[in-house]
């Protein structure tokens, strides 16, 4: 499809926080045009839109989350991390048939697009269903194996990086694995095998917790970081979600071997995990990306309560206001989760790149008067100011009503039926 969007607001985040004026272009899959009316030839048109001024930018990226957790939304709540998952969490998720997870899934994607999220980075079983549900739906994931001694194989994972990576247009997939503390050394050596076999990136829970990281050494006598990194699973990157108890030594890794910190504010705030060093990482040039983590620990899956919570806590811990600035927050919502999913073709709003992005209705009084729009989106922005979400040149909501192949209704009662089947 060709749309022409016009009288709009455009901020690229393409290493400016400058906002232009003009016309957006997309021509199947990807934008052709970015900034003032052209009067150069263009194809017809399928769509032109008249944006009324309000803004487009970028998608939102969700570098973390268990999308079909949204069967565990506020069932299990009010719990630390170690009971909340091993007397909650794990003997529901045994429960999971297939089917489940590719309806569960769906309900994710939709709560994604109201947020103006445009690809996320899940981390859970039956990856065939993931798969199916995001593509059938037009949406963007990234997979990444969960890994550990309970679920999946070494085997397994690497049968499903070559399956995954060939699936669609819209689906890729990472090595992974759960956690140090869920994954035995035998299988975290595997997992280095395939890294060097592949040169791949590798992606875990990371130093979540206090307890996570003292019984780590208790056990190697090292961090996370550390213990993971003697094993040689970062020598081509990847990441690391949560980091909220990282020493100075871990981000000096994270710096060297050049991975992404996820940090995931709503979770470790309602789990009770703690705040992350982000004015450190930032300091120390660490890649940042945001993520929401699952729907049973965070519940919901909102990009900008997310945006506000990484400053606002950060601010907090540093006792300075002036700590970790919206606009940089902003942009690791949007850029820095993109560079942290290898997402480098959708980052940002330019010619060329695929067209993942968002209309942000600013014709509502919590983004007036426009004295800084960056800083407006992360500290007053919420889903309602969500107009527009495309993803893949492919518009998948607008003005409130789901183009996703799939009756909202349908989905809402088979969330329910599995829960109760469950009950």
């Amino acid at each position: 499809m060709n749309i022409r969007f016009y009288n709009g607001r455009i901020l690229t985040m393409n290493g400016s926080e400058e906002i232009l004026t003009g016309e957006l272009w997309v021509e199947g899959n990807r934008i052709t045009h970015v900034g003032p009316a052209e009067t150069i030839p263009h194809p017809s048109w399928d769509r032109e839109i008249d944006a009324e001024g309000n803004l487009f930018m970028p998608g939102f990226k969700n570098a973390h989350t268990h999308s079909a957790m949204t069967f565990l939304r506020s069932y299990a709540d009010d719990l630390p991390l170690q009971e909340w998952l091993n007397q909650q969490v794990f003997p529901m998720e045994a429960k999971l048939t297939g089917e489940d997870i590719y309806w569960l899934s769906k309900l994710a994607i939709m709560e994604y697009l109201t947020s103006g999220i445009t690809a996320n980075f899940d981390m859970y079983f039956h990856p065939e269903q993931i798969a199916r549900a995001s593509a059938e739906c037009g949406f963007r994931t990234v997979l990444v194996s969960g890994l550990n001694d309970f679920v999946s194989s070494v085997e397994e994972l690497e049968r499903d990086y070559l399956t995954y990576n060939q699936y669609h247009e819209l689906i890729s997939y990472c090595l992974g694995f759960h956690a140090e503390y869920t994954t035995s050394e035998e299988r975290l050596k595997g997992v280095a095998a395939l890294v060097e076999k592949y040169h791949a990136p590798v992606y875990a829970h990371n130093s979540e917790t206090r307890r996570e990281v003292e019984e780590c050494i208790m056990r190697h006598g090292k961090t996370p970081t550390a213990y993971l990194d003697s094993l040689g699973l970062f020598q081509y990157g990847g990441g690391g979600y949560h980091c909220v108890h990282m020493t100075d030594e871990d981000l000096g890794i994270f710096k060297q071997r050049g991975l992404s910190v996820v940090t995931n504010p709503g979770s470790n705030t309602k789990l009770a995990s703690g705040i992350a060093r982000i004015t450190d990482m930032m300091e120390a040039g660490i890649n940042l990306a945001i993520g929401t983590d699952g729907p049973a620990s965070n519940n919901c899956l909102d990009m900008f309560r997310e945006m506000f919570l990484v400053t606002g806590l950060a601010k907090l811990r540093e006792e300075n206001a002036a700590a970790v600035p919206g606009e940089k927050v902003l942009s690791m919502a949007t850029a820095g989760g993109a560079r942290a999913m290898g997402l480098s073709d959708c980052d940002c709003l330019a010619e060329g790149k695929l067209a993942d992005l968002i209309l942000i209705d600013l014709h509502q009084p919590n983004m007036q008067p426009l004295n800084h729009v960056a800083k407006n989106l992360v500290y007053s922005g919420s889903k309602a100011n969500v107009k527009l979400t495309m993803v893949n040149g492919q518009i998948l909501y607008e003005d409130r009503k789901f183009h996703i192949h799939e009756d909202p209704e349908e989905i809402y009662q088979k969330a329910n039926e599995i829960i109760g089947r469950m009950r």
